[in-house]
């Protein structure tokens, strides 16, 4: 826990961006009847029937510090898709960072492993010498930004029915460049002061 709030207190460096990553998967929901459009004094009106139509999942990556955030849909979170993501991160959102410092869960796919179920061992390689990876604790991953902000575009773009994958690939890219342009962040306060006091039960006595 406190390797990652040490991260969280690091000063911005573009050569060094601190990034968190996480994952969510959603429903995708159907209408089987027409919706009636919202009205003067009326909201809009959905049937209680629906079609699922599969799940589709999404990937987080968020630069607090930096208040950017980029986004994934994709139909799985294997680990081949996971090392697509750093892919992204090193080559195509970060090319010109000495270090790529990473803060995540402990998911099975989360290791720069996957890279190498993904790609060729030299590519492979040279994307895990990008990276420094920092683990959140066993029942922390609380300490990931990246799943605040998941449960931001939660209640901003994903409580409505999207039927289709393409339409939620929609949604969540135009969620995450107008959040991007009004530089949301967020507002971190915890730190390791806190948490000696705060969670003095889960340390050891001596």
């Amino acid at each position: 826990m406190e390797d990652v709030l040490e991260v969280y207190s690091r000063p911005y460096d573009p050569l060094r961006p601190v990034v968190c990553i996480d994952e969510t998967n959603r429903q995708l929901i159907g209408e089987i009847a027409s919706q009636i459009p919202m009205a003067s004094g009326r909201p809009r009106i959905y049937d209680y029937e629906y079609v699922r139509n599969g799940v589709a999942n999404i990937f987080m990556m968020f630069e607090p510090l930096a208040a950017r955030r980029y986004t994934a849909v994709t139909d799985t979170r294997t680990r081949n898709d996971f090392a697509h993501c750093l892919r992204d991160l090193s080559d195509k959102h970060y090319p010109h960072a000495e270090k790529i410092v990473l803060v995540m869960d402990n998911l099975n796919t989360h290791s720069l492993a996957s890279l190498y179920s993904a790609f060729a061992p030299v590519e492979a390689r040279r994307f895990s010498e990008r990276f420094e990876i920092h683990y959140t604790p066993k029942h922390g991953s609380w300490l990931n930004m990246a799943e605040i902000e998941i449960g931001v575009m939660s209640k901003q773009c994903l409580k409505q029915r999207i039927p289709t994958k393409e339409k939620m690939a929609y949604q969540v890219i135009a969620w995450t460049c107008s959040r991007n342009s009004a530089n949301r962040s967020v507002d971190w306060q915890f730190t390791t002061e806190d948490a000696r006091i705060k969670l003095k039960r889960l340390y050891p006595k001596i």
